[in-house]
């Protein structure tokens, strides 16, 4: 079993490459089924969903969209703070316009609410939200998903995207934390 050691914490491989990328792939095959003729603008949460947002994006072969970034911060090493800091924020105007939110992983579902609450208050069409990760055992608000690429069980991880702190995000597969 592959394992890797980020600072002070030791883990294990919980998802590989192909896998995640077979998740990617069924999201983006529902998206540019769903999304025809509607020019969406992907907004991508950073940093974590960088590479799925890249993944995702580079599927949507049937759908003329724009990506965008914004930069939440809700975590402090491996815990979530239960508050999140909009860091860097939206400049296009979404009004009237499909919006889909792509996100690395949903598990307190503080960010998606709070990202749902902002998106509202500037008068989209619709608005979409897929993630990658889904810790339904993490969930204490009540969100609306609109595509999940897996659920896992609510342990701490890292890669593809996701750090423990600033590192990891490099990783091609997901590991999960071993707890000694």
């Amino acid at each position: 079993m592959k394992k890797i050691k980020i600072h002070n914490k030791n883990f294990k491989l919980f998802i590989s490459h192909e896998k995640i990328l077979s998740a990617v792939e069924k999201i983006a095959d529902s998206l540019n089924e769903k999304l025809k003729g509607k020019q969406p603008l992907f907004i991508c949460i950073l940093n974590g969903s960088f590479m799925f947002a890249a993944d995702l994006f580079k599927r949507m072969e049937s759908v003329e969209a724009e990506i965008s970034f914004v930069k939440l911060a809700s975590y402090k090493g491996d815990k979530t703070t239960g508050e999140v800091k909009q860091l860097i924020g939206l400049s296009q105007n979404i009004e009237g316009r499909t919006v889909v939110v792509l996100e690395d992983i949903v598990d307190s579902g503080i960010t998606i609410e709070n990202i749902q609450e902002q998106l509202r208050q500037l008068n989209p069409r619709e608005v979409i939200i897929a993630t990658l990760l889904l810790k339904p055992d993490a969930l204490i608000k009540k969100v609306q998903l609109d595509y999940v690429g897996m659920e896992i069980p609510n342990d701490f991880i890292v890669g593809y995207g996701l750090d423990y702190d600033g590192q990891g995000r490099n990783l091609a597969d997901i590991f999960s934390i071993i707890n000694e």
